[in-house]
């Protein structure tokens, strides 16, 4: 397989505080990999950088063999890099499916000159809802197009933000703490979805996540990051084993 995102020797510090110090990962194309590790060991500093919020003091980001290094995150959105966030940002008095529409990357009825062509940015506009009706369908939201986003539960709130990101077409996705505060099932169904994008639409994922009870159980492979470093890489299994993660977790 090929690797579709990579960082070089990433290393980013807030004053004295070393946050990354030589961080190097690979993502293969069409995989599902998470990073773990203990509050503060630099996992959503990494997101950071890589999705263009943080520039690196040191180190290079790569994605589809593209330098992306210190790109502000609208530059990295265009290329096919999008993320979602621990806690979604939705706009909760519009429905689900609006909340899809504004997502789309051009809405030709807002130009001044394409605007007065109505019957093609319709037609245009027809096939993004349809589109977004899709991607509902494909998340088992599909029921829900409807109904204002205030109404949902957090877990179906991070499926809607999943959705508009999907609205992108994007190659990747990095994704925050996709189960957080999501009750077991519907954190099973998340990542039965996401298992089905990879397989059927070919996305790739870096997650991070605190509950590995859930995920190890879908991820392809995994980083482990204590203090800004990786300390151990593999499979799943192998990093249950791995003495050097139960340190960092339990202090043992």
């Amino acid at each position: 397989m090929s690797k579709i995102l990579k960082t070089e020797n990433v290393k980013k510090c807030f004053g004295g505080i070393i946050a990354l110090n030589g961080v190097n990962i690979d993502v293969e194309s069409k995989s599902l990999t998470m990073i773990i590790g203990p509050n503060g060991s630099g996992k959503t500093t990494l997101i950071n950088v890589i999705s263009g919020v943080y520039k690196p003091d040191y180190g290079r980001v790569k994605f589809n063999g593209t330098d992306i290094t210190g790109k502000p995150p609208h530059q990295i959105y265009k290329v096919g890099l999008v993320r979602t966030f621990q806690i979604p940002s939705l706009f909760t008095n519009l429905t689900v499916l609006e909340n899809l529409l504004v997502a789309t990357r051009i809405h030709e009825g807002e130009s001044l000159f394409k605007a007065i062509f109505k019957l093609k940015w319709l037609k245009r506009e027809e096939e993004l809802v349809r589109k977004a009706y899709r991607i509902l369908e494909i998340l088992n939201l599909d029921h829900l197009w409807n109904h204002p986003v205030s109404k949902l539960s957090g877990g179906q709130m991070k499926l809607v933000e999943t959705g508009r990101a999907l609205m992108s077409d994007p190659k990747a996705l990095l994704m925050d703490e996709p189960i957080a505060g999501v009750n077991p099932k519907l954190a099973h169904e998340i990542f039965d979805h996401l298992i089905r994008l990879k397989k059927e639409h070919g996305i790739s994922f870096l997650i991070v996540e605190h509950r590995l009870d859930v995920a190890l159980q879908y991820v392809d492979y995994v980083y482990a990051m204590h203090r800004g470093k990786i300390i151990a890489k593999g499979k799943p299994e192998e990093i249950l084993e791995d003495p050097r993660v139960s340190e960092a977790y339990l202090g043992e």
